[in-house]
């Protein structure tokens, strides 16, 4: 079993912390790959020890032969030297997945001006957004020195994707165009295409996500653990010494490539796993055979080690503060911002950027339109009922005592950066207007009220809107107690809930919760050639319809279909889009399905815009000053490419 676990020899010296004193580069090494003009290749002194020992090749030999070249002067960065160990913080243990986020190797991705380029994939062809045919790397390899070919493409697409004891619900959506699977053919080893009948136009948009589909596996790692393919007796043992039910359940459990919690599972990503189970801290070295190098033919990343503490949330502020992260972002907020200056100013070895913040809204409360209790459900459809929480709302009280008036108030709209950006969609139904908000609930039939003033339900229940947190974000129990008092003078009480955060995921997608708090859309600087498909109920994730997302995510077999015309008008809007064979067929299909949220409030925005606090050690370079923290598109700060930063010799 041990044979099967194998991963590159590294030395003890090599695993210990580096210092984040640069060490002098190796003798270059003339690379022999016919076709390419690079510089000569570097190795770092990381892997001087095991190179040394010949349990490790030279770094000409560990890339591609045409591997990817970053010309960071051209970017108006500073070609660095490889060495140091990163220290960041997360709150969780299975925020581990990070380094996946923050690492950004993807088959393609986006760059700083958010258009996409190959990555990991040498070239790709897209025909009519019908047909890909992506061209991998010669000579590119996994973490642990085997071969990247199509034959991982092939691997996962027919003995995962499509083996139903692996996969039960079969591919995922994105590899749906019309209702119908591609075709994938592997003409050779550097090859795959992926062909369908109809346009496939987010294809690679979904390749470029912060959290990746992953259209492939390192088939020669887990191929030992698949029963077309493995001696029955040995994956019997296997079965039985990992304690799971059947090879399938192994196969699963050895095969985290997002989760990144399987240190044996070889990776294409800049840093490696290297530490074993949950631990408080887990380290991250550099991956022997990463694919890209600068200029100067050193090869990426520059930062030897990332070392990612497991903390409580609250204490995250405090321990940057602290200068005990070199690179922080998660886990702060704009409320963070003056502890953090006052550690600057107190002598900290930080400092503080403000980053634009690329969510749709900072706070949004989503009322479930799939709410399992009929009485409530029936109410929350009501538009009317939406359109008076959101007049009930002082965005301007809520601005002025959590974000210093910095904050841009409005409803759930994209943001200026993006084209469809509209200020009448970002002032529908954002108005304090008490007035018409008590106009429109006695409009639905709420009128009478208890002694109290509070509103009842059709049933005599007072109208008590319970609103379930993560509890992890103060500024959003802030705001909610400012809307507590605002919403009792239209005779809602609210009530507010937190939880955990898979707790309260777990009881909106079940349809037990009445309503949530959580960021607007993730992408809110949507481009012309970005799927609309989030704005209509294709996914769970959405909060305000868990059950119509289940229902399209699963083709019928859970949850429930859209009943609300708008709702469906949404997903016939989505498949104009993907059919669509014109830019203006696309631009006049987003600004519909944002017309449609803006008028029926399925996500009640708060205010947008307030600035993301990042943790920068003063000696960590190439880190922008200014820059958008987004999940999508962009994975936080995998758009900037960490594996670009390094530290200076002379801090």
């Amino acid at each position: 079993m041990l044979d099967l676990f194998r991963r590159p020899h590294v030395s003890s010296g090599s695993r210990s912390r580096v210092s984040r004193s640069l060490l002098a580069a190796t003798a270059s090494l003339l690379i022999a790959q016919p076709g390419w003009s690079a510089p000569q290749v570097q190795d770092s002194p990381f892997w001087a020890d095991a190179v040394a020992a010949g349990d490790l090749p030279p770094a000409a030999e560990r890339i591609p032969a045409e591997p990817l070249v970053v010309d960071l002067a051209a970017k108006g960065r500073v070609p660095g030297q490889p060495g140091g160990t990163l220290r960041t913080m997360v709150s969780r243990s299975k925020d581990i997945r990070q380094m996946v986020v923050y690492g950004y190797a993807r088959l393609v991705g986006y760059d700083e001006g958010y258009e996409l380029q190959p990555d990991l994939l040498e070239s790709f062809e897209n025909e009519a957004n019908r047909k890909f045919t992506f061209h991998l790397r010669e000579g590119h390899k996994w973490s642990d020195g085997a071969p990247f070919t199509s034959e991982d493409f092939r691997y996962w697409w027919e003995d995962v994707a499509n083996n139903p004891k692996l996969s039960p619900v079969g591919p995922p959506e994105i590899l749906y165009a019309g209702g119908k699977l591609p075709k994938v053919s592997f003409p050779d080893a550097l090859t795959v295409v992926f062909e369908w009948e109809d346009p496939n136009p987010h294809f690679l948009q979904n390749l470029a996500q912060a959290s990746p589909p992953f259209i492939y596996r390192p088939a020669h790692f887990l191929k030992p653990f698949h029963e077309d393919y493995a001696d029955a007796a040995d994956l019997h043992a296997a079965v039985d010494d990992a304690r799971v039910n059947s090879w399938a359940a192994l196969h699963n459990k050895l095969d985290n490539m997002y989760k990144f919690d399987n240190s044996q599972l070889p990776t294409l990503q800049p840093w490696v796993n290297a530490t074993e189970g949950k631990k408080i801290r887990h380290l991250f070295e550099r991956n022997p055979y990463y694919h890209r190098i600068d200029e100067n033919g050193v090869q990426l990343p520059y930062v030897d080690v990332v070392e990612m503490f497991i903390v409580a949330g609250g204490l995250i502020a405090a321990k940057s503060n602290a200068s005990e992260s070199d690179l922080q972002a998660r886990g702060l907020d704009f409320r963070d911002i003056s502890i953090l200056r006052k550690g600057e100013a107190d002598g900290g070895d930080y400092v503080t950027h403000l980053w634009s913040n690329g969510t749709a809204s900072q706070i949004a409360i989503y009322p479930n339109l799939n709410y399992a209790d009929p009485v409530w459900r029936d109410v929350l459809r009501d538009v009317r009922v939406r359109r008076a929480l959101s007049l009930g709302i002082d965005r301007d009280t809520i601005n002025k005592a959590l974000y210093f008036k910095i904050a841009k108030p409005g409803a759930m709209a994209v943001l200026p950066q993006s084209e469809f950006f509209s200020q009448a969609n970002r002032d529908a139904w954002a108005q304090h207007d008490v007035a018409l908000a008590n106009q429109l609930l006695d409009d639905a039939g709420l009128s009478e009220r208890d002694g109290s003033g509070i509103r009842k339900l059709p049933d005599g229940r007072p109208m008590e809107l319970i609103i379930e947190t993560a509890g992890e974000r103060q500024e959003v129990e802030n705001a909610l107690q400012i809307i507590t008092d605002t919403w009792r003078e239209i005779g809602v009480k609210l009530i507010m809930r937190p939880l955990d955060r898979d707790i309260l995921r777990n009881r909106v997608y079940a349809g037990e919760t009445m309503a949530s708090v959580w960021f607007g859309w993730d992408n809110g600087i949507p481009q012309n050639y970005t799927s609309p498909a989030y704005l209509a109920p294709t996914d769970q994730v959405f909060l305000a319809w868990p059950k119509w997302g289940q229902f399209y995510q699963t083709k019928g077999e859970a949850g429930e279909a859209p009943d609300l015309p708008q709702a469906q008008r949404l997903l016939e809007l989505l498949e104009i889009w993907n059919a669509a064979t014109t830019q203006e067929a696309r631009v006049a299909a987003w600004q519909e399905m944002l017309a449609i949220h803006a008028d029926q409030i399925y996500g009640i925005g708060i205010l947008a815009e307030a600035p993301q606090p990042v943790v920068v050690n003063k000696a960590l370079r190439n880190v922008p000053d200014r820059a958008i923290w987004a999940w999508e598109p962009g994975a936080h700060f995998g758009v900037y490419r960490p594996d670009e930063f390094y530290f200076a010799a002379d801090e």
